[in-house]
């Protein structure tokens, strides 16, 4: 089963990264229910296990291009977010002091936070895109405006997925002209 959800998972995070054009430096939100991931209801069957082999998937995908992870955790923590000081800083964003745990924070959240080399808890970020395994609405954390991706690989184990990018505004009315490459 490992091996199964972390490709699916690491097929899902190549697509999106390809997809959305992501660089060097720009931010990648994940939430993951590693209990809906088995099949089960939020929050009743979280797995360590589970949440590393989704981690294990995606996160050497983004380190290897430079491309932040930032692990959304679960209600518990008001939905707050695990990345490096690093990425918290391009943003400015204020630390917070949480430390995520499998049942209040998230087994996903708690891998992240363990594995990061300078990992922060934070209120808010603005990703430029991200995978939403489970259903548990990762949307407050996406620059505006978010677009939604269908992907090739629908489901992580039994879980739902969604994936989106973020795009620019587009503003000025009918005689504006867009560049393409923003779409």
């Amino acid at each position: 089963m490992y091996e199964e959800i972390k490709e699916q998972a690491r097929a899902a995070v190549l697509e999106t990264i390809e997809r959305a054009k992501l660089k060097s430096g720009d931010i990648f939100v994940v939430g993951c229910s590693s209990s809906t991931v088995v099949g089960s209801y939020y929050g009743t069957a979280s797995s360590m296990d589970i949440a590393q082999a989704v981690f294990d998937g995606i996160y050497p995908e983004l380190k290897n291009r430079g491309i932040f992870l930032a692990a959304q955790c679960c209600e518990h923590l008001n939905r707050a977010i695990i990345t490096e000081r690093k990425a918290a800083e391009k943003q400015g964003r204020e630390e917070v002091n949480a430390v995520p745990q499998p049942k209040a924070g998230g087994s996903f959240a708690t891998i992240t936070y363990n594995t990061l080399e300078d990992p922060v808890a934070l209120e808010h970020i603005r990703a430029d895109a991200g995978m939403d395994v489970g259903g548990v609405l990762i949307g407050m954390h996406l620059k505006e405006v978010a677009v939604p991706m269908m992907l090739s690989v629908k489901k992580i184990g039994e879980a739902n997925l969604t994936a989106a990018r973020t795009r620019p505004k587009f503003i000025g009315g009918e005689r504006a002209h867009y560049s393409d490459d923003l779409k």
